[in-house]
């Protein structure tokens, strides 16, 4: 699809790869629906695209807590509204550390926002993206969707079914004019990644991308209609063959897992507790 064609409906558009994703979209002729939690935090995204140059009826806005049906269903109404015939799933949440230190209730939040809500999302939106000539949805997943790193256990887990829900979807509808992609990501450089999160980086010799590459690769899967991309040299190779030989893999990160384990436990004869919280 030519971004000039798009209207394009961006969970996640207050976040850094989000915003990021907003201006290379408009820059190229999307027409955007921006949805994000925040009232405010999209109203100040909108007035700095518009004073950017983005004429004003190219964008809009609407706040939308996606865990709650009700809020879903506004949405869907109004990308019926706007005639949206693109869904970027960028809406997501982190998860770091050791697993027995997580706590319940964030792990609960982030396969539910991460996963759930864009397969809801998704099967809300369908009947009229089907009706379509041409539609697009691309699942904003990560390099941890296809191969699993010690210390995102959980968000390994959200990621890697959002690639099955993609493939699987993607196979599902391939005689229709819906094209279903996945994007994966490697590290990113932006707030979504905790202090904790960029010095596992550092220490493991992890790459970071900018914001502005991976909104540069989502515009051209977008535009090129690529079934799924990984980016970043040499992520997008360990991915292909930790999916052939996955257990021969684990060697390559034991500095990951020595790294989690000294950073969270620094004093090896004390167990690690989880951390409660209030």
């Amino acid at each position: 699809m030519k971004p000039a064609n798009a209207r394009v409906l961006l969970t996640g558009a207050t976040g850094g790869i989000g915003q990021a994703t907003a201006r290379a979209l408009l820059r190229e002729g999307a027409s955007l629906l921006l949805v994000g939690r925040s009232e405010g935090a999209l109203d100040e995204l909108s007035r700095q695209l518009t004073a950017a140059g983005a004429s004003a009826s190219r964008v809009r806005w609407i706040a939308a807590d996606l865990t709650l049906a009700q809020d879903v269903q506004r949405l869907v109404n109004e990308a019926a509204r706007l005639d949206c015939n693109a869904v970027i799933h960028g809406a997501g949440l982190p998860a770091f550390g050791a697993l027995q230190t997580l706590p319940a209730a964030d792990i609960r939040s982030v396969l539910q926002t991460n996963l759930e809500v864009p397969v809801l999302l998704t099967q809300a939106l369908l009947p009229r993206l089907l009706t379509l000539p041409q539609a697009q949805i691309v699942c904003v997943g990560s390099a941890l969707g296809r191969m699993g790193l010690p210390g995102f256990s959980v968000y390994s887990a959200s990621k890697f079914g959002l690639l099955g829900f993609a493939e699987a979807l993607r196979r599902e509808l391939a005689d229709t004019t819906v094209r279903v992609q996945y994007i994966g990501p490697r590290s990113t450089r932006t707030r979504f990644n905790a202090p904790a999160v960029t010095a596992y980086n550092r220490a493991t010799g992890t790459a970071e991308d900018t914001p502005e590459s991976v909104a540069r690769a989502i515009v051209q899967l977008l535009t090129d209609g690529a079934a799924e991309r990984f980016l970043g040299f040499p992520e997008k190779l360990a991915v292909r063959l930790n999916a052939l030989a996955p257990a021969w893999f684990d060697r390559v990160f034991r500095k990951h897992t020595a790294h989690l384990h000294n950073s969270q436990n620094p004093n090896p004869a004390v167990p690690s507790t989880p951390v409660a919280r209030h």
